[in-house]
């Protein structure tokens, strides 16, 4: 879930419509309620299928915590790292250094007042114990509610079992589902049996109301006899209802035809939502053809296997946890799992390789959201290839294909990680490997993390050169020239992107990689006082960006172009630049584009006359800057313009003044942040900033505005070899 729960809205906003009507528990709402008025953990627990999602989301959505509601869905992350990685990207938290996601989440949540709704744990328990116990014990203010079949097991724990419903409610709920048949089943005796042998589960419920299209209630309880006598269910050590619930699904499978029971089992591959033509291409083979699949599937949604839902991306399915586990149980009895997760990780690797290329087009905003939506599915096709030593180079390929994902969409922590875990293995493909190397390079490099970077493009050129591979070789050298630009090794850095970008054209390579080339190698000119020749490197990148309607590598065109305006005095233009800019690097969640663009729009609120907003701006930045890495990249040529900001501002509002502006600033979170950098409307200018046009301008303590204020040559070349 991306973003917070507002009191009175839905914070059950991942299920499927269909599954979120809540039928009566009102006394258990009132209970829930009122132990998390009085405990810091709490956590609701029962069997599968009870309702505890349904009745945890209505409670979190009464709650009205000052900084709001959020939502973690937990089942299906598999690897127990990823519990911690899984919180932050539920906050929409964009991270991009190297500190663990639990010091993140630590930073972010200082402070604030949340509550946190961890559902789906059971599996993942000791991880999230260990978590949950972190973050309550360094979080004063956080409220944290736990949905799980056990308890977390953390010292100060409220556990709220959640009964199955009482026979009216359970009445009420099959009534309901019925209802939306067409069928009216309120006065019918034998629903009130079917309730009662379902032992009021609210899933089980579900799951026979939706066989009312073909069967009386009257028949369902015959059926039900038939089937608790023959499928009794689990050990003899096993809960009742825990059999209860299985043979229900058991039952329901049953009824289903060996086609709905075959599309069941092989649905069981995807994790979490899925869409149609994924499911075709996945499930179809060996007695179901592709043509059959959204028939059959039709069929399960009528049954309530499977929920339809809408998204931003369009129309997806999916199945509730239990359900799909009982699948899962008859895809593995079958003998064919291993080929049905083979063809979802094929579909998948497809998708990357289509979304990569694609990404390079107008389709840009479209292919974010796209994998954004996928991310789970793309995680199991990551965890099955690099669990299979024969499939490295397939896992190798896909995390470097993701690269526009972790470096322009703000998941680089995620990113590197799979990376990292690629290159663990040994590959007898060299291209695959060789991808993951710049990619990875790359990555550590936004990262701030250097000594990793350069050793991952050493590595990547020195095998490149082994294996003729032109186009590595190329990457390499532009990523090793990047790495020189935010060292401050200028003259290295022109040396590397201008070969670099030779290399691309006798390749033929033209896509948003090379243009951020030719961004970087125009950033080198500004600050080494060519403004002409960076203009006119970045007016060609934005020429070729709306030709292919592209806006990532455009937004950091315009951003050398409003820095390029600034320096020719020309504030209007530098604010409509960075404006344009900061819009879409936020849409892409680009942490480090947006930092940019708000630092930049600092310095240029400032020459328009309004310091104190100049203050604010930069205290926002403040704030964001940890999570980018180090601030400015630590270079001294970035950091020229703020120093430069923070001089004048002070002077024209003194010390006192301008730290409570940037406090004001730091108080803002990164949507306020980008808001108010997007909104401000600006004031009448004051003689606060000189603005003199020509060549060259001075700053008034009689330095060269084209140059930064600190030494270029504090870091010299020697970082980047």
């Amino acid at each position: 879930m991306r973003g917070p729960q507002r009191p009175g809205s839905s914070a059950d906003g991942n299920l499927p419509l269909e599954l979120t009507a809540f039928v009566g528990r009102s006394p258990e709402l009132g209970g829930l309620a009122r132990a998390l008025e009085s405990g810091r953990l709490v956590t609701v627990t029962g069997v599968g299928g009870v309702g505890k999602s349904r009745l945890a989301a209505r409670a979190a959505a009464g709650a009205a915590p000052r900084d709001g509601v959020w939502r973690v869905e937990l089942a299906s992350v598999q690897d127990p790292e990823f519990v911690a990685y899984a919180v932050v990207e539920a906050l929409g938290l964009a991270d991009h250094t190297t500190r663990p996601p639990d010091e993140t989440l630590l930073a972010h949540l200082t402070g604030r007042r949340i509550l946190l709704v961890l559902d789906g744990f059971e599996h993942l328990v000791d991880a999230c114990a260990e978590l949950v116990a972190e973050l309550l014990r360094q979080l004063p203010n956080l409220i944290v509610l736990a949905v799980g079949r056990r308890p977390l097991g953390v010292a100060g724990e409220v556990l709220f079992p959640l009964a199955p419903l009482g026979e009216d409610e359970a009445v009420e709920l099959f009534a309901e589902r019925a209802g939306r048949q067409g069928l009216d089943v309120r006065d019918c005796r034998d629903v009130r049996e079917v309730c009662r042998r379902l032992d009021g589960i609210p899933l089980a419920i579900e799951l026979a109301a939706g066989r009312l299209r073909a069967l009386s209630p009257g028949q369902l309880l015959a059926r039900l006899d038939d089937r608790f006598r023959l499928l009794t269910g689990g050990g003899r050590d096993g809960l009742p209802r825990h059999r209860t619930l299985r043979t229900t699904i058991g039952w329901s499978h049953e009824l289903c035809t060996p086609a709905e029971r075959l599309l069941w089992a092989r649905l069981s591959v995807f994790a979490q939502t899925f869409d149609l033509e994924a499911a075709e291409y996945v499930c179809s083979g060996e007695g179901l053809s592709s043509e059959e699949v959204l028939d059959v599937l039709t069929e399960l949604l009528a049954q309530s296997v499977v929920a339809r839902e809408e998204t931003p991306t369009g129309v997806r399915y999916r199945m509730l946890d239990t359900v799909r586990a009982y699948g899962a149980g008859w895809l593995a009895a079958t003998g064919d799992a291993g080929r049905l997760r083979r063809r979802h990780r094929d579909w998948f690797m497809g998708l990357a390789t289509w979304c990569e290329l694609d990404w390079f087009s107008p389709r840009q905003d479209e292919v974010a959201a796209r994998v954004e939506a996928e991310l789970p599915n793309l995680r199991a096709a990551l965890d099955h290839s690099l669990a299979a030593p024969d499939e490295a180079h397939l896992g190798q390929y896909l995390a470097g294909s993701l690269w526009f994902y972790w470096a322009g969409c703000g998941r680089l922590p995620e990113g590197r990680r799979w990376l990292e875990r690629s290159l663990e293995l040994d590959s007898e493909y060299p291209r695959s490997r060789l991808k993951a190397l710049w990619v990875l390079g790359y990555v550590a490099i936004l990262q701030g993390d250097t000594v990793p970077a350069l050793a991952a493009l050493q590595e990547c050129r020195e095998e490149a050169e082994l294996v003729a591979d032109p186009t590595a070789v190329a990457y390499a050298e532009h990523r090793t020239g990047c790495l020189a630009l935010v060292t401050d090794d200028m003259a290295r850095a022109e040396t590397l992107l201008r070969s670099a970008l030779d290399r691309y054209r006798e390749i033929g390579e033209l896509n948003s990689n090379v243009l951020m080339a030719q961004v970087e190698l125009a950033m080198t000119r500004a600050f080494l006082g060519d403004l002409a020749d960076a203009v006119r490197l970045c007016e060609d990148v934005r020429r070729v960006c709306e030709d292919h309607g592209e806006h990532w590598a455009r937004s950091y065109a315009l951003y050398v172009l409003a820095y390029a305006a600034w320096q020719d005095g020309d504030h209007g233009a530098a604010r409509e630049l960075l404006t344009d800019c900061l819009g879409h690097a936020h849409g892409f969640r680009d942490l480090l584009g947006s930092v940019l663009s708000i630092e930049l729009l600092a310095l240029v609120t400032m020459a328009q006359g309004d310091p104190a907003e100049a203050a604010v701006l930069q205290g926002a930045a403040g704030r964001l800057w940890p999570s980018v890495g180090l601030p400015l990249f630590g270079s001294a040529y970035y950091n020229a313009p703020h120093e430069l900001c923070e001089a004048t501002a002070r002077r024209a509002l003194g010390d006192e003044r301008y730290a409570e502006c940037v406090r004001r600033g730091a108080g803002l979170d990164r949507e306020a942040a980008v808001t108010r950098a997007l909104g401000y409307l600006g004031v009448r200018p004051l003689d606060v900033l000189p603005a003199p046009r020509g060549p060259v301008r001075q700053r008034r303590d009689g330095g060269d505005m084209r140059k930064p204020a600190a030494s270029p040559t504090r870091k010299g070349g020697e970082t980047t070899g």
